[in-house]
């Protein structure tokens, strides 16, 4: 495959699906059921992943990583969308249609991708309404910030093996960092779950698996049996409703995001592998990978829409919820034709 086109994996879109799905749900008061903050782990570990994939193809075949290509594909894809959505709902603050607490310090705190640590540390909330999911972008941003650097600088040093190692590595400093915040800090539960350097393991599992054995780049399989995969696909989703269904408090705070992103691995893998098995069709149908493909601006108007839904519907649940969802979709859709698409030319002449 040309280092010139663009890379896509239709798989990856029915995971976002299902990612954002599950983060709606928990938000529309299924929370007790659905486990939110498991799809945003699976968005982290999904951008780990998809980003170690491209720069991973783009050091092989060129050579060299541009890192301010990578930059502008990162200012095009997430800014845009983001920007749109965070002052279409200012000025509905600024006009009196929606109640509001907005304070200069938060608003620039979102514009500056902090907002996860202004919401640890600000006396007061601040952020626009209904944008508070913003502390998911921030993590991802300051990740990548780093992470193209140290990828070069380990890529050209080391076998693809070894710089695993030293992301596995890397990932138990952070369980380490998390259990001393702790056990020995004792830090709120909000400290472990929305500060980058605690959650940035989750992406680094991703990245783990776009060096060590990606499953659209390398020929290694887990195991040559069907029946061996399904063995080891069914202990990773055993493993996950684990983490799922303990409650212990420490456990939450500290080990749950190692131990997701480790079930991660193989389903992920699996699921790029084998996108034809029946477990894994549902994520290839095409209204899942539409679903996927507006993912990003769904997962970032959805509590706003939500809110509309309840306006409309008042204490009627389901359909408040129903109509939330509707309303984030076909708006999600409206913004990819009309922002996402465009920026997406412009991030492909940056392949070129």
């Amino acid at each position: 495959m040309a280092a010139t086109k663009e890379f896509h994996l239709p798989s990856l879109d029915g995971l976002r699906a299902f990612a954002a799905l599950a983060v709606f749900a928990s938000h529309a008061g299924l929370g007790h059921v659905v486990p939110g903050g498991f799809g945003v782990t699976v968005f982290f570990f999904l951008s780990g992943y998809l980003i170690t994939t491209l720069l991973r193809r783009e050091l092989e075949q060129r050579g060299d990583i541009n890192f301010r290509h990578f930059y502008l594909r990162r200012i095009y894809r997430i800014l845009p969308p983001m920007y749109l959505v965070l002052f279409a709902i200012l000025i509905l603050c600024l006009t009196g249609v929606i109640a509001h607490s907005v304070t200069a310090g938060g608003l620039l705190a979102q514009i500056l991708q902090v907002t996860n640590y202004y919401l640890l540390y600000a006396d007061s909330p601040g952020v626009v309404p209904f944008t508070g999911i913003f502390w998911s972008l921030a993590v991802e941003e300051h990740f990548y910030l780093l992470f193209p650097l140290l990828f070069v600088f380990c890529m050209r040093r080391w076998s693809r093996h070894s710089v695993a190692g030293i992301f596995l590595a890397l990932c138990v400093l952070v369980l380490a960092w998390r259990c001393a915040l702790v056990f020995l800090l004792e830090a709120e539960p909000a400290r472990t779950y929305l500060a980058s350097d605690t959650r940035m393991d989750s992406l680094l599992f991703g990245c783990i698996m776009g060096v060590w054995r990606n499953p659209a780049l390398d020929a290694q399989v887990f195991f040559k049996s069907v029946w061996a995969n399904a063995l080891l696909l069914a202990g990773a989703v055993g493993v996950l409703v684990f983490a799922f269904l303990y409650r212990d408090a420490a456990f939450r705070e500290t080990a749950r995001y190692t131990v997701q992103g480790l079930a991660l691995f193989p389903v992920f893998w699996l699921a790029v592998r084998y996108p034809g098995w029946p477990v894994f069709r549902v994520l290839n149908w095409r209204p899942v990978r539409l679903l996927g493909v507006i993912s990003y601006v769904f997962y970032l108007s959805h509590l706003f829409w939500m809110y509309c839904g309840h306006m409309i519907f008042g204490e009627r649940p389901l359909a408040a919820g129903l109509c939330g969802l509707t309303l984030t979709i076909m708006f999600s859709y409206v913004v990819h034709l009309v922002v996402e698409l465009p920026f997406a030319r412009l991030r492909r002449k940056l392949h070129e």
